[in-house]
C-alpha cells in the first residue's frame, strides 16, 4: 500500500504540500529533524538487541564439564558440608543462615 503512495513524483509532491500546510514551513524543518532523531535511537537500539541476542549463542558454545567432573565435584562439596561443625552457618546464595540440625537417616 505505502509503494502504491511513492510510485510517481504528483503523489510525492502533494504529500510534501500536505506537511507543510499541516506542520508550517517553519516547524517542519523541528519535526524532520526530531524524526532524524528517532530512527537514529530506534536504529541503536535494534542493534544492541540484536547484540544481546548473540551474546547468549556464544556462551551457550562453551565447553560444559564431563558428566564425571560435576559428580566429583558435587561429592567434594557434600564431603565438606559434612566435616562442618553443626553450630556454624552456612552461606546460601550469599546470605548466611544458621545450619539446621543434623539428623541420621537411616539406611
Amino acid at each position: 500500500m505505502i509503494g502504491d503512495l511513492f510510485d510517481s513524483p504528483w503523489k510525492i509532491l502533494i504529500v510534501a504540500v500536505l506537511l507543510i500546510v499541516l506542520f508550517g514551513s517553519k516547524k517542519l524543518p523541528d519535526a524532520a529533524r526530531s524524526l532524524g532523531r528517532s530512527m537514529r535511537i530506534l536504529k541503536a537500539e535494534v542493534t544492541n538487541l540484536h547484540a544481546d541476542d548473540e551474546e547468549p549463542q556464544a556462551a551457550s558454545q562453551a565447553q560444559p564439564l564431563p558428566v564425571s567432573q560435576q559428580i566429583e565435584q558435587l561429592q567434594q562439596q557434600v564431603r565438606d558440608l559434612q566435616q562442618q561443625p553443626a553450630s556454624e552457618t552456612v552461606t546460601v546464595n550469599g546470605a548466611s543462615a544458621p545450619q539446621a540440625p543434623r539428623t541420621q537417616q537411616p539406611g
